[in-house]
């Protein structure tokens, strides 16, 4: 099987609409869709969108995942940190050692890059 060198990200079509791991509910009744739209070979890098209705999370991360957000507002606190607003059009990456809050503010999608381990 020949996979495509170039994938353009389309339509958010199957998402998982369940919790990532590590992320608990602490404000408000947020939901979350997660698309993976895109694997690496060795299963080592995944891509693909994610949706979020406002709330807040606590997240614990294990793996690196670097960000770019495409619609909606989030507030972003480490545990014990300052916090980070984001929006449209803004990158960011967040490091596999990050604990804190995301305050989803305003209904998010962003796309994402995970490198697992």
């Amino acid at each position: 099987m020949t996979r495509k060198s170039i994938l353009k990200f389309g339509k958010v079509e199957n998402a998982n609409a369940a919790d990532l791991p590590g992320w608990v509910v602490v404000d408000g009744k947020p939901t979350m869709k997660t698309a993976v739209q895109h694997t690496t070979e060795n299963g080592k890098v995944l891509s693909g969108t994610w949706q979020a209705t406002p709330g807040t999370y606590h997240a614990t991360y294990t793996d690196y995942e670097f960000v770019h957000m495409i619609s909606g507002r989030i507030i972003i606190t480490p545990d014990g940190g300052e916090p980070v607003e984001v929006g449209p059009g803004d990158a960011f990456v967040v490091e596999a050692n990050f604990k804190g809050t995301w305050k989803i503010v305003e209904p998010v999608t962003k796309h994402f890059v995970v490198a697992l381990g």
